[in-house]
């Protein structure tokens, strides 16, 4: 028996193969897949890179077929399953086939498939826990119009408040708005304001701003370390709402953080103290796996299988 899982994200595509003994036989990797949408050259793409990936993964096993038949495969899409399940069910031969989200993988990969909570902070936000019954329960991840508070583009955006402020004359004086100019390449800042309004500045370009927030805050700027701050209580009370919905106040609830923003030391250490002084069976810790590798964990387990993996390549860990 086979089982497949795979990550299908907007940087990246990673594909697994594993025996029913839950080693690994093989990888495949590629670049994003995920924007499929009604456009023929998406759908296009999205075949070549999850197909590519599987055959990959099935050459590194020693696998006589190219697209093996699966007892069960998981693949998980930043984008979500809606437009990807009827695609992959002519792609794929899989007696069990679940197409769901990267948050869904990313939990299993960071628990190794056990009870536990993943808070994840890259250019948004959302909180996703398993209790110890099984019941999944999630908060946040709306988007950047009602929420990702805490997230990269959240960051971003406080530190151009604070500079608009500046600009103005009724803010606090900050080294923010100095930086944001120079980072920019504008002359003041609403320029600077105005032109994020545009397709020149995708979310994910203000969200690379958030980096000089933390800068400034680690250099002592007191309005970068508030947004900080303020970004940790945001990311905190998504955690919580999670820890609430699925474990018992006695119960041990461990929280591993996925995404860019957890790079902050600032950040990171302020969530720490509000997430450990919450409750004294709370835990901290980093994720035991990737996202692929929970996307097959949870493909032995829509089989009704448990399984340790072995031979789980570097980049996988």
């Amino acid at each position: 028996m086979l089982f497949l899982g795979v990550d299908g994200g907007q940087s990246s595509t990673t594909a697994l193969i594993a025996d029913e003994t839950g080693r690994v036989l093989g990888r495949g990797a590629d670049g994003p897949c995920n924007h499929v949408q009604s456009a023929a050259e998406g759908r296009e793409k999205f075949i070549r890179v999850i197909g590519g990936c599987v055959r990959m993964a099935a050459r590194e096993a020693g696998l006589a077929e190219a697209m093996p038949a699966f007892r069960a495969a998981c693949l998980g899409f930043s984008g979500g399953p809606a437009d990807k399940q009827g695609i992959l069910r002519e792609m794929l031969a899989a007696e069990e086939l679940l197409v769901t989200t990267d948050a869904a993988i990313a939990l299993a990969g960071a628990c190794g498939g056990r009870a536990g909570i993943i808070t994840i902070a890259g250019t948004g936000h959302i909180s996703m826990g398993r209790g110890a019954d099984g019941r999944l329960a999630r908060a946040g991840g709306w988007g950047y119009i009602f929420g990702d508070e805490g997230g990269g583009f959240w960051i971003a955006c406080q530190a151009v408040r604070a500079a608009m402020k500046v600009h103005e004359h009724w803010g606090l004086r900050t080294t923010l708005h100095a930086r944001l100019l120079e980072a920019t390449g504008f002359a003041e800042a609403n320029a600077m304001m105005h032109a994020m309004y545009t397709a020149e500045w995708p979310r994910k370009r203000v969200a690379a701003l958030s980096t000089i927030v933390d800068e400034e805050a680690e250099a002592g700027d007191a309005e970068a370390r508030d947004i900080l701050e303020r970004g940790a209580a945001e990311l905190m009370k998504i955690s919580a709402m999670v820890r609430e919905n699925l474990f018992g106040y006695d119960e041990r609830a461990r929280l591993s953080p996925i995404g860019s923003v957890w790079k902050s030391r600032l950040m990171r250490e302020r969530f720490v103290e509000l997430w450990m002084g919450a409750n004294g069976r709370n835990e901290f810790g980093e994720a035991a796996m990737g996202p692929a590798a929970g996307a097959l964990l949870e493909a032995f387990r829509i089989a009704g299988l448990r399984a340790e993996l072995r031979d789980l390549p570097a980049s996988e860990k």
